[in-house]
C-alpha cells in the first residue's frame, strides 16, 4: 500500500473551464431565479445606456436657448432621474434574487466537501495538513462565492454594455469612435490577461506560504503541551517567523505586479479616454456633433470605462478563485482508497464470528506488517493478541474496521468477506475503545451520547455508572456539563479512556474491540474498569489488543505475535505452561507490578 500526502498546489494547466463545469450542477437548483436575474441585468443595462442620450438632449435643449429652457430641459431631467432610479432598482432586485442562488451553492459544496472528507481513507488523514487543507476549503468556498457573484454581476454586464455602446456609437456617429473605443477595449483585456496570468505564480505562491504558516501555527497550537514540555516556544516562533517571511516576501512581490498592471491598465484608459476627446472636440469645432454630443461620448466613455477598470481587479480575483476552487475541486475530486462494492450489502450478525485468513498487510514494500495471519474469534468469545510494540496487534483493529484493505487473505464476520458489505453497516456493528482517546471540545455528557446520538439521558448516566464515572463527575463544578477542552485535554489519559469506555458501553455493538483499553489506569482503576468490560463483553465477541497481561488472564483464547506473525496462542495457563514468549513477558510484568505504587490515575 502506498501513502498519499495532499498537495494544495494546482498548476495552470488544471485552472479551466472543467472547474467552471463543476459549479453547474450547483447553481441548477434555482433556474428560475438565474433567468429572472438575467432579465434584470439586461433591463438594467439598457437603462444604464439610455442614460447619456437623456443626458445629451438636456445639453442640447440648455444650449439653443431660453425658449425651451423652463419646460423641456424639466421633463428630460425627471426622465434621467427615473432611468437612473430604474437602472439601481434592476440591479438591487438582481443583487437580491442571485444572492440566494450564491449562498445556497456555497452551502451544497461546503456540505459536499465535508462528507467527502470523512469519506477518504485513514491515510489520507494521517498525512494532510489540518491548517492548510481548512484554509485551502475555506477559499475555495470563498471562491465560488466571488466567481458567481463577479461573473453574473460585473463581466456578463460590462460585455453586454461593450456590445451596446460600440453599436451605437457605430450607427450614431463616426466608425472612428466604435474603433477606438473596440482597439481599447480589447488592448485592456488583452494586456490584463497577460499580466494577470504572470502575476498568478506570485498569487500562488502568496496563497501557499500562507497555507503553510497557519499549518504551522495549528499544529503547534495543538501540541501545546509537547511545547511546554521542552521549552521550545522560541523554536516555534522561530520556525512559524520564517514561514511567515516567506508569505511577506511573496507579498511583495505580489504588490509590485499589481502596481505594473495597474499602471498599464490606467495608461490604456487615458489614451482611449483623450483620443474620444480630441475626437470629439473637433466635430464640435467643426458643427458635426453638438455640444450635447460631445457630452454623451464623454458620458459613454466614463460610464464604459469605470467597470473595464474594475473588470481588472475581476478578472485578477476570478483568477485566484478559480486557482482556490480547482484545489478544492481537485480534493473533491480524489476517489477514497476505501469504497463499498458495486453491490455492497448491510452486514448481517447472527453468531458476532470474526476471521482473519492468511491476512498479509504492510504499509507499503518496504514496511510489511503482517504476514499470512490466521486468527479466528469465535461468537461471543474474548480472544486476545499480544506482543511487542510493532508486532501489528493495533493493525489487525484497523482491517477490522476496513481503515485499511488486506494486501492479500480475507477478514470475514460470520463468513461474510467485509469488503463485500457496507462500510457504515460493519462500522455499526462494531464497538471499539481505542488506545489514544481523542474528544470533542464538548461536555463529557455530549462525548458520551456520541456512542448513540438518539440514547435517552437515562441511557447515558447508566453507561456512565457502567463505566465507573460517576464519582468523578459528581465532584466536578458542572456535573457531566463540563467541558472537556479541545481533544480532551481537561481530562486525563484515565478519564478519557473511562468516557471512551461510556461511549462503547452506550452504542452496545454485537462485536468490542478493546485496543490497549487500560493503557492510562493503574492497578486499582484497571480493576474497576475491567469488571465494567466484562459486565458489558458477557455474552458478546470481544477481541482485546492488550499490553497489560494481567487484563486478559480470563480470555478464552491469546494470540502471541511477534514481527507480524502469530508464534503462540492459547489459554493463559497453557502458554504459561509452554515456557515460551508469553511466559517470558509475563514474568517480567509480574515484576514490575511488584514494585508499582498504588494509586487512582497514572495521569493526574
Amino acid at each position: 500500500m502506498k501513502h498519499r500526502s495532499y498537495h494544495p498546489e494546482a498548476d495552470d494547466s488544471s485552472i479551466n473551464l472543467q472547474t467552471l463545469k463543476a459549479l453547474i450542477p450547483y447553481l441548477l437548483e434555482y433556474r428560475s431565479r438565474i433567468l429572472l436575474a438575467l432579465g434584470c441585468l439586461v433591463a438594467a443595462k439598457v437603462a444604464s445606456v439610455g442614460m447619456p442620450f437623456i443626458l445629451k438632449h438636456i445639453v442640447d435643449a440648455m444650449d439653443a436657448g431660453a425658449g425651451t429652457l423652463v419646460a423641456l430641459p424639466l421633463g428630460l431631467l425627471l426622465a434621467y432621474g427615473s432611468v437612473r432610479f430604474v437602472n439601481v432598482l434592476f440591479g438591487e432586485i438582481r443583487d437580491t434574487l442571485f444572492g440566494r442562488v450564491t449562498e445556497r451553492a456555497m452551502r451544497r459544496i461546503g456540505l459536499a466537501v465535508f462528507n467527502h472528507l470523512h469519506a477518504l481513507e485513514l491515510d489520507f488523514h494521517l498525512n494532510r495538513s489540518t491548517g492548510g487543507l481548512s484554509r485551502d476549503i475555506e477559499r475555495g468556498v470563498s471562491g465560488v462565492s466571488f466567481l458567481m457573484r463577479f461573473m453574473v454581476f460585473n463581466i456578463v454586464p460590462t460585455l453586454l454594455e461593450i456590445a451596446l455602446v460600440i453599436g451605437l456609437l457605430l450607427y450614431n456617429y463616426s466608425a472612428w469612435f466604435a474603433l477606438i473605443t473596440l482597439v481599447a477595449v480589447v488592448a485592456y483585456v488583452a494586456y490584463s490577461v497577460v499580466a494577470t496570468d504572470w502575476r498568478t505564480g506570485y498569487v500562488r505562491a502568496a496563497n501557499k506560504a500562507d497555507s503553510q504558516s497557519n499549518s504551522r501555527a495549528v499544529d503547534s497550537l495543538l501540541n501545546y503541551e509537547t511545547v511546554k514540555y521542552f521549552t521550545n516556544e522560541g523554536y516555534e516562533a522561530g520556525r512559524y517567523d520564517r514561514d511567515l517571511e516567506e508569505w511577506e516576501v511573496a507579498r511583495r512581490k505580489n504588490r509590485l505586479t499589481l502596481f505594473a498592471l495597474n499602471g498599464g491598465q490606467a495608461l490604456i484608459i487615458g489614451l482611449a479616454m483623450t483620443a474620444m476627446m480630441v475626437l470629439a472636440g473637433r466635430n464640435v469645432v467643426a458643427g458635426n456633433m453638438t455640444l450635447g454630443d460631445f457630452v454623451l461620448i464623454n458620458a459613454f466613455m466614463m460610464q464604459l470605462f469605470m467597470p473595464l477598470n474594475f473588470l481588472g481587479f475581476v478578472y485578477r480575483e476570478m483568477k485566484g478563485s478559480l486557482a482556490n476552487i480547482e484545489r478544492m475541486f481537485a480534493l473533491m475530486r480524489r476517489a477514497p482508497a476505501i469504497q463499498d462494492a458495486a453491490e455492497a450489502k448491510a452486514l448481517q450478525i447472527s453468531r458476532g464470528e470474526i476471521e482473519f485468513r492468511s491476512v498479509d498487510f504492510g504499509y507499503g514494500p518496504e514496511r510489511q506488517i503482517l504476514d499470512g495471519i490466521n486468527l479466528r474469534v469465535r461468537p461471543r468469545q474474548k480472544v486476545a493478541v499480544v506482543g511487542a510494540s510493532g508486532s501489528g496487534k493495533s493493525t489487525l483493529v484497523k482491517l477490522l474496521f476496513r481503515f485499511y484493505d488486506v494486501g492479500a487473505g480475507t477478514v470475514l464476520i460470520d463468513g461474510q468477506d467485509i469488503r463485500s458489505v457496507s462500510q457504515d453497516s460493519l462500522r455499526r456493528a462494531i464497538g471499539i475503545v481505542p488506545q489514544d482517546t481523542v474528544l470533542f471540545n464538548a461536555s463529557i455528557y455530549e462525548n458520551i451520547r456520541y456512542g448513540r446520538i438518539d440514547a435517552t439521558e437515562a441511557e447515558v448516566k447508566e453507561a456512565i455508572r457502567l463505566a465507573h464515572l460517576d464519582d468523578f463527575i459528581a465532584r466536578l463544578p458542572n456535573g457531566h456539563d463540563t467541558l472537556v477542552g479541545e481533544r480532551g485535554l481537561k481530562l486525563s489519559g484515565g478519564e478519557k479512556q473511562r468516557v471512551a469506555i461510556a461511549r462503547t458501553i452506550l452504542k452496545r455493538p454485537p462485536i468490542l474491540v478493546f485496543d490497549e483499553a487500560t493503557s492510562s489506569l493503574d492497578s486499582r482503576s484497571e480493576r474497576s474498569i475491567l469488571q465494567a468490560i466484562r459486565e458489558v463483553s458477557r455474552g458478546q465477541t470481544s477481541l482485546v489488543i492488550a499490553h497489560r497481561l494481567s487484563t486478559i488472564v480470563d480470555a478464552d483464547h491469546i494470540v502471541v505475535m511477534q514481527e507480524g506473525r502469530i508464534v503462540e496462542q492459547g489459554s493463559h495457563e497453557a502458554l504459561l505452561a509452554q515456557g515460551g514468549s508469553y511466559a517470558h513477558l509475563w514474568q517480567i510484568q509480574q515484576q514490575q507490578k511488584q514494585h508499582e505504587p498504588a494509586g487512582d490515575e497514572v495521569v493526574g
